[in-house]
């Protein structure tokens, strides 16, 4: 009898793709997966590491798997606890989480069939006919105590053909590269996944046409550096040249790109931005400040004014943009005026998203060393003022975009009858944006309509009726 396995992913969508893979992995290996911890005989818990808060996060499902192994009528065998957060603090894990079988950093995720044969033994692996697949890249195992820490042993980055998804069957993530080569101060993310590797072009449209073969109609593009896709490669490749060879994949209907870098943002991309056929008009630049001197301290390489010369340039060439971002507020040694001045900026510029993140200190970044950190207190004032503000902007936002018809895709199907179906516009991306409650009939799961927006429940939450599909968009 086949083992049953159950995954929960937390953090960033770079997260969720290795959770998709693992899934996958074993899947194609025979195992049953199952949505429900409860009915798993393996739990995967893959985490994120980047902010206390994610920490914390991880920990608490730690603890609760940990709970649940003890419970004499649980079915649970095997917890495996992955990702971000082995990679930046594994012995620490070993050391307190009794209860975790094994640990795999994110260079090991396709270790998991490996790490399980070596945790189960061989004899609880073979409930299934299917043949071996080919051997996983090597990572080195380290016992630590009652516990196995795998290790990668490349930074290489790998496929992510075995995806079992974890999404909607008609949005999917599609990962470019993985690490990053900057060195913000505020930041662990490239201690902890490594320097930037590009994946090679015809891999990256391989994927794509795999998902787009599974009914994938929306890929979000992502990496840690999304602009800096290709120049570790020094092959000519770009994510300007990217972007129209993805547009050709028959199936595809929406590509919507995150993660977008200001300092390598040429002309060559805002044209292929502007030009390319299923990109929508909707970009994810976190920018994080606006004050010079902060920016400098951030170790940022972008100036106020690099940053304003290329919000003017994107807005004039792609009229209807939504823009996306990100700030820092209590940066340490932020002062009052230099926090006024992002609330002027952020005023100002009406971007559609802000994501507000009250400065984290991070053990092992520059930033966290610096004189000057803000008490809690006042970094929290400021992020809800921030926060507050962005809302009635974005609202503002909406107000003059919607009022023309926009095309919708259907992301849920009503859960009563007469109910209505959830969708998101060109301008929301998955989970962290907004949603439209759509009225309409005989509508599916995966369908883009047009939709006439004519109601709110919220800052980021719509009303609209169906006013008929959209006709493909042809490669």
């Amino acid at each position: 009898m086949a083992l049953t396995c159950s995954i929960i992913s937390l953090g960033c969508p770079k997260t969720l793709i290795d959770s998709e893979q693992m899934l996958g992995l074993l899947k194609a290996h025979g195992f049953d997966i199952s949505c429900d911890v409860e009915d798993a005989d393996v739990v995967i818990i893959n985490t994120c590491g980047f902010l206390a808060a994610s920490r914390d996060e991880a920990m608490s499902e730690i603890r609760a798997m940990e709970q649940l192994r003890q419970d004499p009528n649980a079915r649970l065998k095997c917890l495996l606890v992955a990702g971000c957060l082995v990679s930046r603090d594994g012995e620490k894990l070993a050391q307190n989480c009794r209860c975790v079988d094994a640990l795999l950093d994110v260079f090991s995720r396709d270790a998991v069939l490996e790490a399980l044969q070596r945790t189960l033994g061989e004899q609880a692996m073979n409930g299934t006919d299917e043949p071996p697949l080919e051997k996983a890249p090597v990572a080195e195992e380290i016992p630590l105590g009652n516990c196995r820490f795998f290790r990668g042993t490349s930074e290489e980055i790998a496929n992510d053909e075995f995806r079992f998804p974890l999404l909607p069957p008609h949005v999917a993530y599609l990962k470019i590269a993985e690490g990053c080569n900057r060195r913000c101060a505020f930041c662990a993310i490239p201690n902890i996944r490594g320097r930037y590797s590009s994946k090679p072009m015809p891999q990256v449209l391989a994927e794509a046409r795999q998902l787009a073969a599974t009914g994938v109609k929306e890929l979000v593009v992502i990496a840690q550096d999304t602009s800096f896709y290709g120049g570790d490669l020094q092959d000519g490749t770009t994510l300007a040249k990217l972007l129209p060879e993805l547009a050709k994949i028959v199936g595809i209907q929406w590509i919507r790109i995150l993660y977008l870098y200001p300092q390598n943002f040429g002309d060559d991309l805002i044209e292929a931005l502007a030009e390319t056929p299923k990109v929508v008009p909707y970009i994810d630049m976190p920018l994080q400040h606006i004050n010079d001197r902060i920016l400098h301290s951030m170790r940022r390489a972008c100036t106020r004014q690099m940053t304003l010369d290329l919000l003017e340039k994107l807005r004039r060439r792609i009229p209807h943009l939504a823009i996306r971002t990100s700030f820092i507020v209590g940066y340490p040694g932020e002062t009052q005026s230099e926090y006024d001045e992002l609330l002027a900026f952020a005023r100002k510029q009406k971007f559609a998203r802000v994501a507000v993140f009250p400065y984290s200190a991070e053990e092992g970044t520059p930033a966290a060393e610096l004189p000057g950190q803000i008490p809690e207190k006042v970094k929290t004032k400021r992020a809800d003022k921030l926060i507050q503000t962005q809302e009635k902007l974005s609202w503002e936002w909406a107000q003059f975009f919607f009022k023309e018809p926009q095309p919708v895709i259907i992301d849920e199907a009503p859960l009563e009858k007469n109910g209505f179906y959830v969708g998101r516009t060109r301008f929301d991306a998955p989970d962290v944006d907004g949603r439209v409650f759509v009225t309409g009939k005989n509508l599916h799961v995966g369908d883009i309509v047009m939709c006439r927006i004519f109601d709110s429940c919220g800052s980021y939450e719509f009303i609209g009726e169906s006013l008929g599909p959209v006709q493909e968009t042809q490669p």
